[in-house]
């Protein structure tokens, strides 16, 4: 694994098995048919590619964060229910990278690994979507875009993350699922935050001050019964004030009535509808430079919802994008 020297982490590259559905004699029905898959470390300048998809298998941030494991079965599971959905976007071609994959308890590697990874894809004018694994993903993503834009003098990154937790933890002994933006917002100063969907009963009063002294922008889960011009206004003044967006959905954001299968489920939370909505308005901005889905985990899942809810995004942002 060349590009992936030095890192302890293991690599499988896109595979079509992963997509299987219904056989129809007329091609470019169901996405089983239509992806396409490849090895990011051999992977040349390929204009064809419009979207990537990447899975980030791990659980070890999950696990560190005393949540419950089983986050790194996320990626198989959404491919799963992605090849059996219907394509109604044109033009498009979506291109599989595969796996990045924790070995052990080696969290960073894994990290860096995907960094790398979503770096290759947007030099090569690829939107990436990277399914997790638990919501250190997002570490992992903002530096592989940081990576990308390093020499663009444009390169002030906004945040856009649908999650019912600030994830603003500071890190004591480990980074976790719950350090990831006291991580980014640490490191980088041309970085901004906007949360949409927090709870009060999901975040401690320590939490709500660190976002204020972060100056992060956010909606609690109250704003979020329809996508209202309040909120369109809020994400106006954010989206003006930076060259890219990074989109990242925490599950754990929806309601537990569309979403069960996640770490930290609620009764409360956000409908897909809402998401959708927002969705559409940011991607319109024409700014997203990289997307994630984050803290899947189908063990806990009832009858698929979750993995369902985490295919039907992948295929809605492709299809809008």
């Amino acid at each position: 694994m060349e590009f992936f020297k030095g890192l302890k982490i293991d690599y499988n590259a896109g595979n079509k098995n992963n997509y299987f559905g219904r056989i129809s004699k007329l091609v470019n029905q169901y996405w089983h048919q239509d992806i396409k898959v490849a090895n990011i470390e051999d992977f040349k300048v390929d204009n064809s590619t419009n979207i990537g998809l990447v899975g980030y298998v791990c659980d070890e941030g999950v696990r560190r964060n005393q949540g419950r494991i089983g986050a790194r079965k996320g990626p198989k599971s959404v491919r799963n229910k992605l090849g059996k959905l219907p394509i109604h976007f044109e033009n498009k071609t979506i291109t599989d990278f595969g796996d990045v994959i924790c070995v052990n308890n080696h969290l960073e590697d894994c990290q860096k690994a995907l960094s790398k990874t979503i770096s290759k894809l947007i030099t090569n004018n690829i939107l990436p979507i990277a399914i997790g694994g638990g919501h250190d993903i997002a570490y992992a993503s903002f530096n592989g875009i940081k990576d990308a834009l390093k020499s663009s003098a444009k390169n002030k990154i906004g945040i856009i993350n649908f999650d019912a937790h600030f994830d603003l933890r500071t890190v004591d002994t480990q980074p976790n699922s719950g350090t990831p933006f006291n991580q980014i917002l640490s490191e980088n100063k041309t970085a901004s935050y906007f949360a949409i969907g927090i709870q009060q009963q999901s975040n401690t009063k320590e939490l709500f001050e660190t976002a204020a002294a972060n100056k992060v922008s956010f909606v609690s889960s109250f704003e979020c019964e329809t996508f209202n011009d309040n909120l369109k206004r809020k994400l106006n003044t954010f989206i003006e004030k930076v060259d890219y967006l990074y989109i990242t959905i925490d599950l754990d954001g929806f309601s537990s009535a569309y979403a069960p299968g996640v770490s930290a489920p609620s009764p409360l939370g956000f409908t897909p509808n809402f998401v959708y909505q927002v969705l559409t308005y940011l991607l319109q901005s024409k700014k997203v430079i990289s997307c994630d889905i984050a803290e899947l985990n189908p063990d806990l899942d009832i009858d698929n919802h979750t993995s369902n809810l985490a295919a039907r995004l992948v295929d809605f942002i492709v299809l809008k994008a």
